[in-house]
């Protein structure tokens, strides 16, 4: 079986990546105790530190987090920052991932093929952080509306990814339906570019992701 680009760890070249992956393992190796939580991804997750940043230090104040996030990562991107260094040395109740888009954007990677470069990603987690529990993250909608190439590929990717959430230590979580209207319409008063979320979607994200902290 052929083994798509997406699922083949991939080191990314450019400057502010490189450093950014070793500011990151640094950041992650001087905490001292246990993180509550870990965030893994591409730029939605990276912006938690620019557009979502009021939510994160109001909602996660009293809780040890780090961001993991890097924009434009695709799965293999995200796959090999975490092979080479990024958790080997932590420990986390929860990893939250969110991871995909980008395949669907740049490459235009079948769903099949974003899916099984999510489930190395879920393997790799597993096995660095064997007693986490993944909150595994429907890849948020993009493009307008449900006729849009890009939108039927995250939905076919969500169907594919929502099966892997069939354990105790990884759970689905969706929140999807609240950026959308009851036509499933995304607007750019919730994502500006049709893709990602505005400072008032990032405060929604980290309520309901507090739920599972407390």
């Amino acid at each position: 079986m052929n083994i798509p680009d997406s699922a083949i760890a991939t080191k990314r070249t450019e400057r502010w990546w490189l450093d950014r992956h070793a500011d990151k393992i640094s950041e992650g190796n001087a905490v001292t105790r246990d993180f509550d939580i870990i965030f893994v991804g591409d730029s939605i997750v990276h912006a938690w530190e620019t557009d979502g940043e009021l939510a994160w230090n109001h909602y996660f104040a009293n809780h040890t987090v780090l961001n993991l996030g890097f924009a434009g990562d695709r799965t293999e991107h995200l796959l090999w920052r975490l092979e080479n260094g990024e958790i080997d040395k932590l420990k986390t109740d929860y990893v939250v991932v969110l991871i995909g888009t980008n395949n669907a954007g740049h490459r235009h990677d079948t769903p099949q093929d974003i899916a099984i470069g999510i489930n190395a990603i879920l393997a790799c987690i597993r096995r660095k952080l064997p007693a986490c529990t993944i909150i595994l993250t429907a890849i948020f909608p993009r493009s307008r509306n449900q006729h849009k190439r890009m939108r039927k590929t995250v939905d076919a990717t969500n169907v594919i990814i929502q099966e892997y959430a069939n354990t105790n230590s990884i759970v689905w979580f969706d929140i999807n339906h609240h950026f959308l209207d009851q036509q499933a319409i995304l607007h750019e008063s919730v994502m500006p570019d049709l893709l990602h979320p505005n400072a008032a979607q990032y405060e929604l994200w980290a309520r309901e992701i507090r739920s599972f902290l407390v």
